[in-house]
């Protein structure tokens, strides 16, 4: 595995759902022959925290609000996941090295995890579950098959992280776009509605 481009790709991934990124390294490194990934991930208790902790997420990120509330309380952990696993796959790198490589798994991890919050918000202004489970279910879907594609062809992986990326970037800024405007509408809106109450109640 090349450092750099894994760090990049599972920082994303982390981001966007740190224990599934966690429990397909693990699980590949252990049953598919990705030998480069780092012992600690294929652990017995690793992989049944990740599982757990993976279950638990799969539950909260489909239900509206609840699924904000989470990103939220991983604003941290999700960042801090992804820095670490950054900094393990760098492997014999020297220490400078190692702390480029984490603090780019970590930042990627951060925006990562950002477009998700963001796009999840945008989410709620219509809290139907079916969304949320299809926007839930696609981003499992996505990390999983984005770090499975990481474990054997690092680079391949970077583009598609990367592309994924910067579609989320696009569609956070026209989901906030779409709200204001939809927002702006409402309030003009009630406005009128208002308005012949207060001048009845005046005459």
């Amino acid at each position: 595995m090349e450092a750099l481009p894994l760090a990049i790709t599972t920082g994303w991934a982390s981001g966007v759902n740190a224990y599934v990124c966690v429990l397909i390294l693990g699980l590949l490194g252990r049953f598919a022959g990705a030998d480069d990934v780092p012992h600690a991930l294929t652990t017995t208790p690793v992989l049944i925290a990740a599982g757990v902790l993976f279950a638990f997420e799969f539950v909260a990120d489909k239900i509206p609000y609840v699924d904000s509330a989470w990103d939220a309380i991983s604003t941290v952990i999700r960042p801090t996941i992804g820095a670490i696993l950054a900094a393990m796959l760098s492997g014999e790198a020297s220490t400078l090295h190692q702390a480029i490589i984490a603090t780019t798994g970590g930042l990627v991890a951060l925006l990562s995890h950002s477009v998700k919050a963001s796009l999840r918000l945008a989410i709620n202004t219509s809290p139907e579950p079916v969304t949320n489970i299809a926007a839930s279910s696609g981003e499992d879907v996505a990390v999983a098959s984005v770090v499975t594609l990481a474990a054997f062809h690092p680079e391949a992986a970077l583009i598609v992280a990367s592309v994924l990326l910067i579609l989320g970037l696009i569609g956070v800024y026209f989901a906030f776009r779409f709200i204001r405007r939809g927002y702006r509408r409402f309030k003009a809106w009630r406005e009128r509605r208002s308005t012949p109450a207060t001048g009845s109640s005046a005459a």
